[in-house]
Formats: structure tokens, C-alpha cells, sequence
């Protein structure tokens, strides 16, 4: 069964807080900074800094940044280079009061069900990682200078293994004493258009099945004992979601040929957006139960996606690593 992480990260939150605030409306101890690579990529960095931002925004302080990808870059060579680019210097910019030396060993457990395409993020980008701990130690003279020891595993999830996601990657940690572990996993969506359109990165951990309700144990440093940085992709929505998205777009119509009089406008402009989820959700579980639904095309996505992240993680773990040099390690 697949444990989909919730969508969860402070941008979102964010934008909640902005929309019934407006958008000129400060959130207390968090500091937002935005920047645009090559004109078509989009990157949001939002920083928790106090425990009144976290309390404002429902999340640990800490770094989220999510980096906006072209809906359709998939077979564009310069926007993939330039994607994976991204990914490995906001992953350097989160590691690097963490790794002080090209000899940490970092652990990255790609979370998910490799059985169901929408939810085999994790295992996918595994599959293109450089692997190094072992060359590292048995190999060491047919190594690169900068190229740090690196290990993988995808733990699968508990319908498959019987064991908790969480007791495996402890029992790793424990035995291979990473100086930090990078945890990867698909997400469930609260936007429809954030689906594989987005890549979103923290440095406060990961909740695995927390998007559809199945809630595993947290992978963070308080559970392994080492800092754990987060990466992840909205692959699915629910259906709640995609009903409320429509009847946002109903009610953007309403009030341009109708204006705000209308009664259905009234109804639903007047609830906040949780409050309007929630509504939605029990409404349509009784006839219809939860659907988790992936765009058609999520195949070639989470192909194209694990590439990305993958070469991101490549990049910037390993120094003076570039993307022609990817091949000769993978």
C-alpha cells in the first residue's frame, strides 16, 4: 500500500496565512526569500526562525524551500541541467553547516513503494545514485579526490516488509553512523497545480503516510539521532482536493460575470481554506471514499523527476562532480 507524505511544507502554509490575510500580511519570525534560474525555474525559500513563526505556520523551524519546475520540461536538455543544478545548491546550502569533511558518510533512504509508479520516488532516484561507501573502503586508489562516501537502501513500506520504515533506517543509522541521512518520498498534494510540477526540500525530517491519513514514524533527528534532510514531489492528489481546487475556479467565475451576491459565492467565500478541505472531505467519503489520484502521464514524470534529484544529490555531495561525470560512478 502506498504511504504518501503529506504536502506539507511552510510554503503552502504560507500562502493559506496570505490569503485570508492579504497579501502584504507578515508572518512573525519567518523570513521568505524568492529567486528565478534561467527565467523559467522558481525558487522559494521560507525560513522558520522563531518558535512564534512555527507557531503561525504549523511547522518546526527550521529551512523549506521549494523550487517551481516548467510543467512541461521533460526532454528539454538545458532546463533539466539547469533543474538539477538547482536541486544541488539548494542541497549544498542545507548540508553545509552539516558536513564538514569530504569523509562524512551520508545515508539516503528512498521511501516508498517501488511496486506503484506514482509512489516509487524514492526507489527510482535511488536506482540512479553514485554509490561510494563501498568503493570508498574497498577501492579507495580507483577514487576521485571529493567523492564522499555515499550509501542507499529503499526500505520499502510496511505492507511489503512487515517492518516499520523507521526501525529499518534506525538500525541503519546505528550500524553505518552517517553524519546525515537525506530521506526521499513522494507527496500528496493540497494543490493540484503543485502536482509534478514542484520538488520541495527542509532540513526538519519526514512523516512517511502522513498525506493519506496512515501516519508512520517520523525520520528526523530526534528519532535517528542525526540531521535529516527532506526531499520530496507532490505525485497525487485526493479527491477532496482537486473538488475544492473546482469550486475555487467556480467561485473566480461566479464573481467575475455574477459578482460576489451570488449565494454560492457567499456560502464558500466565507470559509477559511482547512475549513473548506475539511468540508469537502467528509462530504464526498461517504459515497466515494478517499481517492488518491496521479496524472496520466506520472510514468515518464517520476522517470524524468528521480533523474533530477538524483544528479542534484550526486552534485552536491560529491565535489567537483559535474553531470558528464555522473556515468562512470552510476
Amino acid at each position: 500500500m502506498s504511504e504518501n507524505t503529506r504536502c506539507d511544507l511552510a510554503v503552502e502554509a504560507r500562502e493559506m496565512l496570505t490569503e485570508a490575510h492579504g497579501e502584504e500580511y507578515e508572518i512573525p519570525g519567518v523570513e521568505v526569500k524568492q529567486k528565478t534560474v534561467g527565467g523559467y525555474i522558481y525558487v522559494t525559500s521560507v525560513q522558520v526562525k522563531t518558535e512564534e513563526g512555527a507557531k503561525h505556520l504549523g511547522k518546526e523551524k527550521g529551512d523549506y524551500v521549494t523550487v517551481e519546475m516548467p510543467a512541461r520540461f521533460f526532454g528539454q536538455q538545458k532546463i533539466y541541467e539547469e533543474m538539477c543544478k538547482t536541486c544541488a545548491e539548494v542541497l549544498k546550502h542545507l548540508s553545509e553547516k552539516i558536513l564538514t569533511s569530504e569523509q562524512d558518510t551520508v545515508l539516503v533512504v528512498g521511501l516508498g513503494n517501488w511496486n506503484i509508479t506514482a509512489d516509487a520516488l524514492g526507489p527510482r532516484v535511488i536506482d540512479s545514485l553514485m554509490i561510494t561507501r563501498h568503493l570508498k573502503e574497498y577501492m579507495p586508489e580507483e577514487i576521485d579526490e571529493g567523492i564522499r562516501p555515499v550509501c542507499a537502501i529503499s526500505p520499502g513500506v510496511l505492507g511489503l516488509t512487515g517492518i516499520e520504515t523507521g526501525e529499518i533506517v534506525k538500525g541503519l543509522v546505528q550500524r553505518v553512523q552517517p553524519r546525515m541521512v537525506i530521506a526521499i518520498d513522494a507527496l500528496c498534494s493540497r494543490k493540484v497545480e503543485r502536482v509534478n510540477t514542484t520538488i520541495q526540500f527542509s532540513d526538519t525530517g519526514i512523516t512517511p503516510g502522513e498525506g493519506i491519513g496512515n501516519k508512520r514514524q517520523a525520520l528526523n533527528e530526534d528519532t535517528l539521532g542525526v540531521p535529516v534532510l527532506a526531499i520530496g514531489v507532490p505525485t497525487v492528489v485526493d479527491a477532496a482536493t482537486i473538488a475544492g481546487d473546482s469550486i475555487n475556479w467556480v467561485l473566480r467565475r461566479l464573481s467575475n460575470e455574477a459578482g460576489e451576491k451570488h449565494p454560492l459565492y457567499r456560502v464558500f467565500s466565507e470559509l477559511e481554506g482547512e475549513d473548506k478541505y475539511e468540508l469537502i472531505r467528509e462530504s464526498i467519503a461517504p459515497a466515494f471514499g478517499n481517492f488518491i489520484v496521479a496524472p496520466k502521464e506520472v510514468d515518464a514524470v517520476i522517470a524524468d523527476i528521480s533523474d533530477v534529484i538524483a544528479n542534484g544529490i550526486n552534485i552536491s555531495l560529491h565535489k567537483g562532480i559535474g553531470l558528464s561525470d555522473i556515468d562512470r560512478y552510476v
